[in-house]
């Protein structure tokens, strides 16, 4: 199981895209991988003939675990073989005398974990091979972390694993990160009218449609690159200062949440951030977005405005030390020159990590935003 994103820790192996017997050259597609972030292809490094399916569908497997065996097709079996151990493996589970039964690494680690006898467990995988869900099948129920109503019409459904892994991340950044939040109130009437005077242009040219969450991305890779103290993370004994401006920009899809990162977005214009996004969260709602493009963000746009939220506080995105919640722009009055006119108005969220941003540094960072967005010709110069 090779390691498919920076953060990942194992794989669930989705579907098998070759047969024990089969051809394989480099660079073939031998199963569907899903990761902490998305499901992804995964490419043989070698050519010969698929021998041995180590671990089968629907199985969660650590990496560095073996899962297939590639060779010249003399070893070609039904029977998969037991791949090596994993290194520093838990003590084995209870076995009754006779053979060892076959079953994958995970599935000998759960049950040495709960107390399984292997022995006990028929096998549902290639060859009768024990895989992780029928050890899963037969443990003691685990210790809920929350009650479970008892009563009452509900489904349990489990996690994916970007539920999961954002569950333990998210938790892990509110546990170790002191949060403080900054909200302003943004007029944004102008850059509204803009907005539309720039998709005519681009319309006339064929150019792509630019939304107003375009524009914040900009006008933020701006403020970031004008106040470097927010572009940064919490490394423990040293703050670690971003030399490029990455932006990840929060896209909600089926199985979870992915957040694909727009590089450099301080270099480049509306309209080619536009095309970018639009494209990375096309193939994101089809798990088709690479590990790189979903790793390196150095500040993260999570907006809600879509929905009709007029305003919220996102949580951090680790390792990075700051999130932008954006609301919805909503029909205010304000007093402008004694007068009260009717104004879009749309609400900025900075949560901020304190160990490594104070509150003043958030503060110029949103001052700073809420000028560039108040006068939007100064986005795009």
């Amino acid at each position: 199981m090779p390691r498919l994103s920076d953060t990942m820790e194992e794989g669930v192996i989705i579907a098998w895209h070759k047969n024990i017997g089969d051809r394989v050259e480099r660079g073939d597609i031998l199963a569907e991988i899903e990761t902490d972030k998305a499901i992804m292809e995964l490419e043989s490094y070698d050519e010969g003939i698929l021998e041995r399916m180590l671990a089968g569908e629907g199985d969660r497997v650590p990496i560095g675990i073996p899962i297939a065996v590639i060779g010249d097709g003399s070893g070609a079996s039904m029977e998969p073989a037991t791949p090596p151990p994993a290194p520093a493996p838990a003590p084995a589970a209870p076995q009754a005398s006779g053979d060892r039964p076959k079953a994958s690494p995970l599935a000998r680690k759960i049950a040495a974990e709960n107390g399984v006898d292997l022995a006990a467990v028929t096998g549902s995988g290639p060859g009768g091979r024990i895989i992780r869900k029928d050890v899963e099948n037969l443990r003691p129920a685990e210790t809920p972390a929350a009650p479970t109503p008892v009563e009452g019409d509900f489904d349990a459904v489990p996690l994916t694993t970007l539920q999961r892994v954002a569950a333990k991340r998210l938790t892990e950044s509110k546990q170790t990160a002191p949060h403080f939040y900054l909200t302003a109130a943004v007029d944004v009437t102008a850059l509204l009218a803009f907005r539309e005077t720039v998709n005519d242009s681009l319309r006339a040219a064929d150019g792509p449609k630019v939304s107003v969450n375009d524009f914040i991305v900009r006008a933020v890779a701006s403020a970031l690159r004008n106040n470097p103290g927010v572009n940064v993370s919490f490394g423990g004994d040293v703050l670690l200062h971003h030399h490029a401006v990455h932006i990840g920009v929060a896209v909600a899809v089926e199985a979870g949440l992915v957040v694909p990162v727009v590089r450099d977005a301080d270099r480049k214009s509306v309209s080619q951030i536009a095309v970018e996004t639009k494209e990375m969260a096309g193939r994101a709602r089809i798990g088709k977005l690479r590990a790189d493009e979903m790793s390196g963000g150095t500040f993260t746009i999570s907006n809600l405005g879509m929905f009709g939220i007029e305003q919220f506080a996102a949580v951090i995105n680790p390792p990075e030390a700051a999130i932008l919640a954006v609301g919805a722009a909503t029909d205010e009055l304000r007093l402008i020159d004694g007068e009260v006119v009717a104004r879009k108005i749309l609400r900025l969220t900075l949560s901020a990590d304190h160990r490594a941003i104070d509150g003043a540094t958030g503060a110029v960072f949103l001052r700073d935003l809420t000028t560039l967005l108040e006068n939007p010709l100064r986005i795009v110069a």
